[in-house]
């Protein structure tokens, strides 16, 4: 079979952010859990989304991944690739963007890539090389906090350029203004001076039409998932793509209602209060986690107990950042982070062999533990509940009929995601 966009995503919820902008443009997307194995046979599909674990790994692991998902993808026929990373851009000093991007580009054997992170619909814009989220510059929007891959730096020609050792170039917003044929000549003229990667201004759903026009001859494109939603209108213009009638179609839900998270980003914490005014939660500690299996036992129990009652109900392990530091400086930021990681997976794969069959996850490093445990492959991905975040759903051996699953990025959702997201729910 022959698939219009194969993309690769560096994390498991950025993955679910870009499917759901596809779908809502009108493809049918299928989600793949980390490289697939040659015997996976995709059908009925108009892209995939590999989801790796990428963004904060070894860079070298990360390269090794990536082209193993892009060698799969290219196997499947894909007409364009698409690496998929964070609109906040998330990466540490060294990586793993940049590497990543120059090791697809040398394997496409394409000279030049663009950089689109923006997702303007979610507060985030650049302007002049310098990322916004909201009205804030990037390194005053709590990602400086980030407890894996803190952002203290807006200006995105710099980040970048510490990454990789080619040319960074910008392609700022007068070109845009311009047009899709000025952008794309400016894009031209950038690849004749050397210029490898083009970090591109992004303001408005006009900025990103553009860029899509411009950039949809490309063997690669790089950014956020805002980019995504731009893009199947111009692979319907070159004939590429069909008009589908409901993407986005999933089986009806049922099951208990649980959510778990990890994360601690602002947004989420304020989902988390939102919830805990109305619903039953947990807090799980580390260094409680660290001690002994009483804590993650509490949890278990308590979650029982609150799901017979008809739910949903709430384990979290967010935390403001001063705890989350205090837990780090105990335990240190890894072991920190894989026993909670650790505990809510098992937790998921205990409450949805008992019967829930409606998850919300929220934070990319949660996500990705929780599928993991739950041994998916693969998910179906379905109608919007906030933007970036769809439901999708996942055929498990033990249930007749599929999971329901929301992976939410911890800074997308507004404030009562969490209750409205089973209200939404088909």
């Amino acid at each position: 079979m022959t698939i219009v966009l194969g993309a690769i995503a560096d994390d498991f919820t950025g993955a679910t952010d870009l499917a759901n902008n596809l779908v809502r443009s009108g493809m049918r997307c299928l989600q793949v859990i980390g490289v697939p194995g040659p015997e996976l046979e995709v059908s009925d599909v108009d892209a995939v989304v590999v989801a790796l674990k990428s963004r904060s790994c070894p860079t070298d692991e990360a390269v090794v991944d990536s082209l193993a998902a892009l060698a799969w993808l290219q196997a499947q026929g894909a007409r364009q690739c698409f690496f998929k990373y964070c609109s906040t851009f998330d990466s540490t000093e060294r990586g793993n963007i940049g590497p990543v991007a120059d090791a697809l580009l040398e394997r496409l054997g394409a000279e030049q890539t663009v950089m689109v992170p923006a997702f303007p619909v979610n507060g985030r814009t650049v302007y002049q090389g310098h990322l916004f989220v909201g009205d804030r510059l990037l390194n005053d929007s709590g990602m400086q906090h980030h407890p894996l891959t803190p952002m203290t730096d807006a200006d995105l020609v710099r980040v970048l350029a510490r990454q990789t050792p080619h040319p960074v170039g910008l392609a700022a917003r007068p070109v845009l203004a311009q047009g899709a044929e000025a952008t794309r000549q400016h894009l031209a003229d950038l690849a004749g001076q050397g210029v490898r990667h083009v970090i591109c201004d992004t303001l408005d759903e006009r900025d990103l039409d553009v860029l899509a026009e411009a950039c949809v001859s490309l063997p690669l494109v790089t950014g956020g998932s805002g980019l995504g939603q731009a893009l199947p209108a111009q692979y319907r213009r070159l004939g590429w793509l069909a008009e589908i009638a409901e993407p986005g179609r999933l089986q009806p839900s049922s099951g208990g209602k649980l959510v778990l998270s990890g994360s601690c980003s602002r947004a989420t914490l304020g989902q988390v209060a939102h919830f805990l005014e109305r619903y039953p939660g947990f807090a799980l500690d580390p260094l409680a986690l660290a001690e002994s299996d009483a804590q993650w036992e509490a949890a278990l129990d308590f979650a029982r107990n609150a799901l017979e009652r008809g739910g949903p109900v709430l384990v979290y392990a967010s935390a403001d950042p001063e705890r989350v530091k205090a837990a780090q400086a105990r335990l240190g930021v890894e072991r920190a982070g894989q026993l909670v990681e650790r505990a809510l997976g098992q937790l998921a794969r205990t409450l949805v062999s008992e019967g829930v069959g409606r998850l919300v996850v929220a934070g990319g490093e949660t996500s990705g533990a929780v599928v993991s445990a739950l041994g998916i492959e693969t998910l179906r991905i379905g109608e919007q509940i906030d933007p970036g975040v769809p439901w999708t759903q996942a055929q498990l051996e033990e249930r007749e009929v599929p999971l329901s699953l929301a992976l939410k990025s911890g800074n997308f959702g507004n404030i009562d995601f969490f209750t409205r997201a089973f209200e939404v729910l088909p």
